[in-house]
């Protein structure tokens, strides 16, 4: 049954009835965001209409119920007009090749992201002696082979848009990879953040399972550039987002979006950078 939650002083959210593993939240009218296992994926675009996007594909052999939760939401049959990546990991590209063969539609993603998602480069390893927690020390067992999506990807305009998402640009928010990319919307600053920044702490086993809300860095065991990843957050926190959806954790909204994010941007090195790790100068 469905009910209303609150994850901010301004912004209510909705959540749909739970399908699979996870649950959905209508986030705005035209954001849905899905959790699947540990990560998140999104559509941009108003139920029952054939014009929306899917935002990330989430974790392997999860293509069936991404598949089903599209046609929940927008009808049988359809099928998303492309598929947007904010990233190449493999939690955000575990079901992408069995989706492009079931909806034959275009991927696009940042074009230093092209490499890893054509069978040209692997992602840096997982880093299971970074500060963290058990998802950390876990980290050696997850995917790290490229991908190859052939022709089927491209990359984002160099203008800034985003195909079939009007009225969002994308930015290129670096650091958790070399293409990491996140879209904000201008005229109601929403934000899709991707993992440049994560509302649960995601090295933490134990609020992986509870999803306890915090504004936190992305995911420590699988980011090499923390420089970067200091510079995007201020990025993001710069634009003043109303509401944000993140690769992993609740979408929040609001006073505890607003202080949370300023928070994390002014104490990124001390919040986010882990004490030590291979990736740690």
């Amino acid at each position: 049954m469905e009910k209303e939650m609150s994850y901010g002083s301004d912004y209510k959210f909705i959540p749909a009835t739970s399908i699979g593993s996870g649950v959905g939240i209508q986030v705005l009218p035209d954001i849905f965001c899905q959790t699947i296992q540990i990560v998140n994926f999104i559509f941009v675009g108003n139920s029952g209409t054939d014009h929306f996007v899917l935002v990330d594909a989430g974790m392997p052999d999860s293509a069936d119920e991404i598949i089903s939760v599209t046609e929940e939401q927008f009808g049988a049959g359809k099928r998303p007009k492309a598929i947007i990546l904010t990233h190449g990991h493999f939690d955000h590209v575990g079901a992408i090749i069995e989706l492009i063969d079931h909806w034959q539609v275009p991927v696009y993603a940042h074009e230093l992201e092209i490499p890893f998602l054509t069978g040209q480069m692997s992602y840096p390893d997982p880093d299971s002696t970074v500060e963290g927690g058990m998802v950390a020390k876990m980290s050696p067992l997850f995917p790290n082979e490229p991908i190859n999506l052939g022709s089927h990807v491209k990359p984002l305009p160099a203008d800034g848009s985003v195909p079939y998402m009007e009225g969002f640009r994308w930015i290129h928010t670096p650091g958790h990879t070399q293409g990491h990319v996140s879209f904000f919307r201008d005229s109601d600053r929403a934000l899709i953040a991707g993992d440049a920044f994560v509302t649960v702490k995601q090295d933490s086993l134990y609020k992986v399972f509870t999803q306890e809300l915090e504004v936190n860095g992305p995911p420590r065991y699988l980011t090499p550039d923390w420089k970067s990843a200091k510079e995007s957050v201020i990025k993001l926190e710069a634009l003043k987002p109303s509401v944000a959806v993140t690769g992993h954790g609740l979408p929040i909204s609001g006073e505890i979006l607003s202080t949370g994010l300023e928070k994390l941007a002014r104490e990124f090195d001390s919040i986010a950078v882990p004490d030590y790790g291979k990736y740690i100068n």
